[in-house]
C-alpha cells in the first residue's frame, strides 16, 4: 500500500499524458516557449551543478586537508546556508539589486543555497579517507595538485556525485528562487500552465518531461560513478591525515573564504535584518505570523509523524525478510524524491477532483503530498537503526514467554527510537520549508510562513515578508545543526579542530 501510493504521482503523469492526443502534444512540444524551458532547465542544471562541486569540494579539502586556521568555525560557517531556504536566499539577493535576475544570476544564488549538499558528504569522505594513498603518492614524487586529482577525487567521488545529484534533483523542483530572479525553467512554466489555463494535461506533459531529466540525472550518476570497487578490506592507517601547509597563502585564503561567507549568509541575513527594521512596506499582524507558524508545525508534526510510520512496514520487509519482492516493495518509495514537489501535488490534484472531489484541497491530500515527497528520509533513517537491532534480541524474549508483538514493542521499538525521531524530525523540517506543493494544495484560508513569506514577496512587500522568512531559517537551524555534527572532520588540536 505504501509502495503503490508513493508511485501513483509517477504513473499517474505518464497516463495524463496520454489524454493528450497527438495533435496537441505535438504543438505542446514545439512552441518556442517549450523550447526556452527546457534550454533554460539544462544550462541552469550545467552551470549550478559544476560551480556547487567547486565550490563545495574547494571549501572541504580547505576546511579538513589544509591548516586553515578556525578550521572548525568555518565548518559551521560553510554549513549554515542550509538554513537558509533558497527562495529565501533569493528574496534577499532581490531585495538587495535587481542585477542577478540573468542566467548567471540565477545559477551564483542557487549554488550558494545548494553547494552545502557537495560539501557536507566530501568532507565526510575526506575524513573518512586513509592517507596512506596520498603517503605513496608523495614518495613517488607526485606533486599535492596531481595527488588530489589522481588520487584522492577518484577515491571520494561517490560522496561528490551523489552531493552533485541532490544538487540537481534540487534544482528540478526548485521554484520560489527562480521565480524571484525571473529565470523561467520546466518548473515554474509547470506552475504558470497550470494556474493560468487550468489545463491539467498540458502541465503533466511538462512534467514528464522533467521527469524525463530526473532520469537522465539519475543514470549519468551512475555513469559517471562505474563499476570500479573503492572498498577495502581492514580499517586502514588509524592517524590524522597530513595537512597541506598553506603558508603565506593563508591571509588570502581566509579572506576568500570570508567573502564567499558575506555572500552566502551576509547578504540574505542583511537583507532580512534591513526590511525588519523598516518593515514599512505593508502592516504584518503578529496573529498572521502565528498563526502561519502553527499551521507550519501541526502540519510538519502530522507529515513527520505519519511519514515515520508509513516508512515502517516496508522497512521492515526489507530488513526482516530479505528477497527480491522486499527490496522492491522497499525502493518503490524512492522515486518520489526524484519528483519535484509541483509534479506530485498536480498529480494529487488531478486525481482528488477526479476520484474524491470532495478531498480537494483539504488538509488530508496536503499531508499526504508531504508524506509522498518525504517518505525516504524517514526510510533512510529507520532502516540504518533497524540494521542494528538483532532479531535474536526478540527470539529471546518470546523463550522467556512474551509474545512476539510484545517481544517486539518491550525490546525492538526501544532501539528503534533513535531512527524514528531522526527521520520524524528530517521529514518535519522538510514540510516546514515546502513552498510548491503547499502553494497548490493548501486550502483556502490556510497558509504557512512559506505560503505567507511567498506572497508578501510576490508583491514586493518585503517588509511584511522578512519575519516570515526569519521564521524559516530559524526552523532549519536544528536540522543544519545535526547535518554539520554528522560530517565529522577530524583537525589539529588547537582552535581549529573540528569534533
Amino acid at each position: 500500500m505504501v509502495a503503490a501510493t508513493s508511485l501513483m504521482p509517477l504513473g499517474f503523469v505518464v497516463v495524463s499524458t496520454a489524454e493528450l492526443g497527438p495533435a496537441e502534444a505535438w504543438d505542446l512540444l514545439t512552441r518556442p516557449r517549450f523550447d526556452d524551458l527546457v534550454w533554460n532547465t539544462t544550462r541552469l542544471l550545467v552551470g549550478a551543478v559544476a560551480l556547487s562541486v567547486v565550490l563545495g569540494v574547494g571549501c572541504a579539502w580547505l576546511v579538513v586537508r589544509s591548516d586553515l586556521p578556525w578550521a572548525g568555525l568555518w565548518h559551521g560557517v560553510l554549513c549554515a546556508p542550509l538554513a537558509v531556504p533558497a527562495f529565501v536566499n533569493g528574496y534577499g539577493w532581490i531585495s538587495t539589486t535587481h542585477a542577478v535576475q540573468s542566467y548567471w544570476g540565477a545559477v551564483l544564488i542557487v549554488s550558494l543555497s545548494y553547494y552545502p549538499l557537495v560539501y557536507l558528504p566530501t568532507v565526510a569522505a575526506l575524513s573518512r579517507l586513509d592517507s596512506s594513498v596520498e603517503d605513496v603518492a608523495a614518495s613517488l614524487g607526485v606533486g599535492p595538485w596531481s595527488s588530489f586529482l589522481r588520487v584522492v577525487l577518484p577515491t571520494i567521488s561517490p560522496a561528490v556525485l551523489g552531493g552533485a545529484l541532490l544538487v540537481g534533483l534540487h534544482l528540478l523542483g526548485e521554484y520560489g528562487a527562480l521565480q524571484l530572479l525571473n529565470y523561467p525553467t520546466l518548473t515554474t512554466g509547470i506552475l504558470d500552465q497550470y494556474r493560468v489555463s487550468f489545463n491539467g494535461p498540458a502541465a503533466t506533459m511538462l512534467a514528464l518531461v522533467l521527469v524525463a531529466f530526473c532520469l537522465v540525472l539519475l543514470g549519468l550518476e551512475l555513469l559517471v560513478r562505474g563499476r570500479r570497487r573503492r572498498s577495502r578490506v581492514g580499517s586502514g592507517v588509524r592517524r590524522t591525515a597530513t595537512r597541506h601547509r598553506l603558508g603565506r597563502a593563508t591571509p588570502a585564503w581566509t579572506g576568500a573564504l570570508l567573502v564567499f561567507a558575506m555572500l552566502t549568509l551576509g547578504v540574505p541575513l542583511a537583507s532580512l535584518v534591513r526590511w525588519l527594521v523598516r518593515g514599512s512596506s505593508s502592516s504584518l499582524s503578529q496573529g498572521d505570523l502565528g498563526a502561519a507558524l502553527g499551521t507550519t508545525l501541526g502540519l510538519a508534526v502530522a507529515a513527520g509523524a505519519l511519514a515515520t510510520l508509513a516508512a515502517m512496514p516496508a522497512t521492515w520487509l526489507a530488513v526482516r525478510h530479505r528477497g527480491a519482492l522486499a527490496t522492491i516493495i522497499e525502493r518503490a518509495v524512492y522515486p518520489a524524491h526524484a519528483l519535484p514537489g509541483i509534479v506530485v501535488a498536480l498529480a494529487l490534484v488531478t486525481i482528488s477532483i477526479r476520484a474524491v472531489p470532495s478531498l480537494y484541497q483539504t488538509l488530508p491530500v496536503l499531508v499526504l503530498a508531504y508524506v509522498i515527497l518525504f517518505l525516504p528520509r524517514a526510510a533512510v533513517s529507520v532502516r540504518s537503526t533497524l540494521e542494528l537491532a538483532p532479531p535474536v534480541l526478540e527470539d529471546v524474549a518470546t523463550s522467556l514467554g512474551c509474545t512476539r508483538v510484545g517481544a517486539v514493542r518491550r525490546v525492538t521499538l526501544p532501539l528503534l527510537l533513535p531512527g524514528l525521531a531522526a527521520g520524524m524530525a528530517l521529514v518535519s523540517l522538510a514540510v516546514g520549508t515546502e513552498l510548491t506543493a503547499t502553494l497548490l494544495l493548501a486550502p483556502t484560508g490556510t497558509s504557512t510562513l512559506a505560503t505567507e513569506f511567498w506572497s508578501r514577496a510576490g508583491a514586493v512587500e518585503y517588509g511584511a515578508a522578512a519575519p516570515y522568512a526569519l521564521a524559516l531559517v530559524l526552523l532549519s537551524v536544528p536540522a543544519t545543526w545535526l547535518l554539520g555534527r554528522a560530517a565529522v572532520a577530524p583537525g589539529p588540536t588547537g582552535p581549529g579542530r573540528l569534533t
